[in-house]
């Protein structure tokens, strides 16, 4: 069977002259943490980016379908967003927030306008396991209480705080943690007790936050917080009303609610510009990163001015939050999402690539079960539908022959057995054509 071919692009890359990916592996293995992990048993070298692709050092091209971990939103090295931080480089790199400063103001007003409610207050940081924490911290400063309701399968950082708010053995490390969190059953339509065709699911699953409420906790807590899709745990998406009625429950106890959108914001939902919007609900507090600024090390956390003002009880910096070049990079990058109408793009494409992934399950047993929104896709690999035990090393076996192929995806679950597709939003029609033919070929040859 010929390879598929990668559709024809005009951007020729620069002839590399760095070190050798041996080179590199070699000089990583000395001085870099032995905790940084890679993708392939031939590790890939990556050099050169231009929107939806990228090239290694060799000049091969490959789609991104993993778009750096749901990271390039309006594509690698997009002119407005690379112009935008140099002109900023060259007049001044860094300031902080003891200064005035345009940039910081003015994204924060058109970031504050992509809001819905009262959600108008913005404060920047540089990540978004750093938004989390922030977002913990306002919500135990504003409603004096301390415990918090996570979900299992959540991934919400690598930091202390983060860590505790996760409920992924993987990511956790032997150490004390997750105190006063209580992780919820995950609303997960295809593993858990209530599958998709149940219209009581959203609300059953969400009664275990209440259980929690009442039998882990003095029935006061300080929040609750959930990723609109969860991202790390395979691209699940709640059944209807789930955050309804979560919302509810928490809102009861005292607490407030927590959208983590480091993966789902911006656009990339397609049907609406945030992960929330589609479960209906208005949350009090929002986390980004991520795609906000397509690469640069940007987070945020919005939030009501009445919340936001709990922090001006002590004194609360952030030295890089809202640095000059990452607010006119974040800047840049909410002005292309709407002058590119990529969310739109986003709607189209991913309808595309869906309905491509659901002929693939018909036509592979090995795919158990096709979800997502927008360019927020997942296949969950399975020995056995009957039995749904993760296919891990098949899911593994995929991604390799897709790279062979010029395809990058992603992975996660627990078992590292479901496929995730979250390529830029600036793809094109024979770009998912694409992905969809490679992917056939690999999931065949599984």
């Amino acid at each position: 069977m010929p390879a598929p071919e990668l559709p024809p692009c005009s951007h020729q890359p620069r002839p590399y002259t760095g070190p050798t990916s041996e080179e590199i592996l070699r000089l990583r293995r000395e001085f870099l943490s032995p905790a940084i992990f890679l993708y392939y048993q031939k590790p890939l070298t990556i050099v050169e980016g231009k929107m939806q692709y990228v090239w290694d050092e060799t000049g091969r091209r490959y789609l991104d379908a993993l778009g750096g971990i749901v990271t390039v939103s309006v594509g690698h090295c997009h002119p407005d967003v690379v112009m935008a931080a140099q002109r900023q480089n060259e007049l001044l790199q860094h300031s902080t927030t003891i200064y005035l400063h345009p940039n910081i103001a003015e994204y924060a007003e058109k970031l504050a306008a992509k809001m819905p409610g009262e959600l108008k207050v913005c404060y920047f940081v540089n990540s978004g396991s750093e938004a989390n924490d922030l977002a913990l911290l306002m919500a135990r400063a504003y409603t004096g209480n301390y415990d918090v309701i996570a979900l299992r399968n959540a991934y919400h950082g690598g930091n202390a705080s983060g860590m505790g708010l996760t409920a992924h053995r993987t990511w956790k490390f032997n150490v004390p943690h997750s105190f006063g969190v209580h992780h919820a059953i995950a609303p997960d339509p295809y593993r858990g007790a209530w599958g998709r065709n149940d219209p009581e699911a959203g609300r059953n699953y969400a009664a275990d936050v209440k259980e929690l409420i009442d039998y882990a906790t003095s029935g006061q807590v300080a929040g609750f917080i959930a990723e609109s899709i969860q991202g790390v745990g395979g691209c699940v998406v709640f059944p209807n009303d789930y955050l309804k009625h979560a919302y509810a429950h928490t809102r009861a106890a005292g607490g407030v609610c927590i959208a983590d959108e480091v993966q789902t914001g911006f656009g990339r939902m397609g049907s609406h510009y945030w992960g929330f919007e589609t479960q209906g609900v208005i949350p009090d507090i929002v986390t980004m990163a991520k795609g906000i600024g397509n690469g640069a090390p940007l987070g945020a956390v919005v939030t009501t001015r009445k919340i936001a003002e709990t922090l001006a009880q002590r004194t609360h910096f952030n030295t890089f939050g809202g640095n000059p070049v990452v607010a006119a990079q974040g800047k840049a990058v909410l002005e292309v999402i709407e002058r590119e109408k990529l969310q739109a793009n986003s709607l189209a494409l991913g309808q595309r690539i869906g309905d491509g992934l659901v002929r693939l399950k018909e036509k592979h047993n090995l795919i158990g079960d096709v979800r997502g929104r927008g360019l927020l896709l997942g296949i969950e690999l399975v020995k056995d539908r009957a039995t749904k035990e993760p296919a891990k090393a098949e899911c593994a076996q995929v991604l390799e022959r897709c790279r062979d192929l010029g395809l990058l995806l992603g992975k996660g679950g627990l078992h590292g057995q479901t496929i995730r597709f979250s390529p830029p939003m600036c793809i094109h029609e024979k770009d998912a054509d694409f992905l969809l033919a490679v992917l056939d070929q690999a999931l065949a040859q599984a």
